[in-house]
């Protein structure tokens, strides 16, 4: 796999061709095809080229029509509209939506992306009158069926730019796995060599399809509700996500219709599988009371049905373990750590990846208890194990590398965390974007780094970064936002700015009791901190 910077330096280069062939391309028809799968990267290409070519060049912006998915009648619905382009001027037309098209056929019609491709090949000489550059984006899986479905259209092209990422937005072959007799001849122009190839939105629409003719509890819904779940699941993971927190509602939604039918037709182990997914994200979103049975329920169901030393096993203990340690119920936590890691010592390889994040895990609780002899030859083997088995930049050694900190900065070595935090938090803002809760959790680990050693002007702005995040993508009273409130009110604490922190501790502790209950550590911490914070203030 290339690196970061190897991707970085292809995709400026292609960007620089792009922008020369746009403006090379002035007074005639100047057919340009960009190639981007990351809706939010694509995004960011096209403002940035229609910043830097105005005002000497204009730009339009145009969707393919899922109900009329013709290309040609995407530009003239622009140009017959305006002055400016209907007298020759100069300007790009970036047309996009074609990645929206559905995939699968419609009963005996064809599919929105066969009808696309047939007004391609038949649209050439019909384009004469558009004397602009157009820029028509694509995915790579539609950029290599575009040659073969319609090459007459293919040959016209003026360039083709590429802009390579991580992400996918499209459903894996594996999530679809074993519906292709349902739904006929539908899969037969999937491209082989592209494990992803599915929209989303087919998925979807193929749910809504067998909930029309077989009735909502038809025994395949069972799995594809799973499925449609673990795909929003794993986009809000990745950070493949537009609103994380409407990503997070889908999946619960999907997981949730699971469930009910997988207990309808006593499929035990989807079930516990769905129980899984739904207490993590009922967990992640404070909604604990809900979460612990599910959780329970899981690992009860695999202990039974399940050999002693199975690693599915040991996920479903390590996940109860760490809703235990969330809520500071350590004594119950540690011996599912410590179950759930012999399991996987003796099932999986020695270097499997899965080790590597249940030993990180069993550290995360003995640093927790202070106990950080223990805890540092464990995250030294996981970030040894994530190193070899992951890409360089996989978010899961941004974990590893954030938790190591956090062992040497409770031990006062400074100078060893500082380096680790930062690798964390830029593989963090290049693996899941700017905009999601872990890369703030990072943040707010850093910042309170500079806290304790006085840097009080570079701690605040990660502070607020990590403020800001955590309150778009989080449930408004989620503990995450109540962490990063209690220490911004500290820096502020000890900057002497009163008026600052003390609406910050008060909202903190609102949400720990609301959120963990009185009780739990979190929230004794805030309102300790609130209790000297007032001391000092009246001193």
């Amino acid at each position: 796999m290339e690196s970061r910077s190897e991707l970085d330096i292809k995709n400026e280069d292609n960007y620089d061709r792009l922008i020369v062939s746009i403006e090379a391309g002035q007074r005639g028809l100047n057919l340009l095809i960009a190639v981007c799968d990351d809706p939010r990267y694509r995004e960011e290409i096209i403002e940035r080229y229609e910043k830097e070519l105005a005002p000497e060049i204009r730009s339009y912006r145009v969707e393919v029509a899922r109900g009329e998915p013709s290309f040609r009648a995407a530009v003239a619905s622009i140009v017959d509209e305006d002055e400016y382009l209907q007298n020759g001027g100069e300007a790009v037309l970036t047309v996009t939506g074609a990645e929206a098209l559905l995939f699968l056929q419609r009963g005996e019609g064809r599919s929105q992306q066969e009808v696309f491709f047939g007004y391609l090949q038949w649209t050439r000489e019909a384009l004469r009158r558009f004397p602009f550059t157009i820029v028509l984006w694509l995915t790579n899986q539609l950029e290599r069926k575009l040659s073969r479905r319609a090459p007459d259209f293919w040959s016209w092209r003026k360039g083709v730019f590429r802009f390579q990422c991580h992400r996918k937005h499209a459903v894996s072959r594996v999530d679809v796995a074993g519906f292709e007799p349902f739904l006929g001849g539908e899969f037969a122009d999937a491209d082989d060599d592209d494990p992803h190839f599915l929209p989303v939105a087919d998925l979807q629409e193929l749910i809504e399809k067998i909930e029309r003719e077989k009735g909502e509890e038809d025994r395949k819904l069972a799995t594809l509700y799973k499925r449609l779940g673990q795909v929003y699941d794993r986009r809000v993971k990745m950070g493949e996500y537009e609103d994380y927190r409407q990503e997070q509602d889908k999946a619960i939604a999907c997981f949730e219709k699971a469930i009910a039918l997988q207990r309808k037709f006593d499929r035990k182990m989807d079930l516990a599988d769905s129980l899984g997914y739904l207490a993590e994200l009922y967990s992640f979103q404070g909604r604990y009371r809900e979460a612990e049975p599910l959780y329970l329920e899981a690992a009860a169901i695999h202990r039974e049905a399940l050999p002693a030393k199975h690693p599915k096993l040991a996920t479903h203990l390590n996940n109860l373990a760490g809703f235990y340690k969330s809520q500071g119920r350590y004594a119950e936590a540690e011996p599912l750590y410590l179950e759930a890691v012999a399991i996987d010592r003796e099932a999986l390889p020695a270097k499997h990846s899965k080790l590597a994040t249940h030993l990180n895990n069993l550290a995360e609780l003995y640093r927790s208890q202070g106990r950080y002899a223990e805890a540092e030859p464990l995250y030294l083997e996981a970030v040894a194990i994530h190193t070899e088995a992951l890409p360089a930049n996989h978010p899961s050694l941004a974990t590893d590398l954030n938790n190591l900190a956090l062992l040497y900065e409770s031990q006062g070595r400074y100078a060893e965390g500082e380096p680790l935090y930062l690798e964390a938090v830029r593989i963090d803002r290049e693996a899941l974007g700017a905009k999601h809760p872990k890369l703030a959790i990072h943040l707010n680990n850093l910042a309170e780094l500079y806290r304790s050693q006085g840097r009080y002007a570079e701690a605040e702005p990660l502070f607020l970064q990590a403020v800001a995040i955590h309150r778009e993508a989080l449930p408004a009273k989620h503990p995450s936002l109540a962490t990063d409130l209690n220490n911004l009110a500290l820096l502020y604490s000890s900057q002497g700015r009163y008026g600052e922190a003390g609406p910050l501790y008060l909202e903190a502790l609102e949400i720990c009791d609301r959120a963990l209950g009185p009780e739990h550590p979190n929230t004794i911490k805030v309102r300790e901190n609130l209790e000297r914070f007032r001391r000092e203030k009246t001193d």
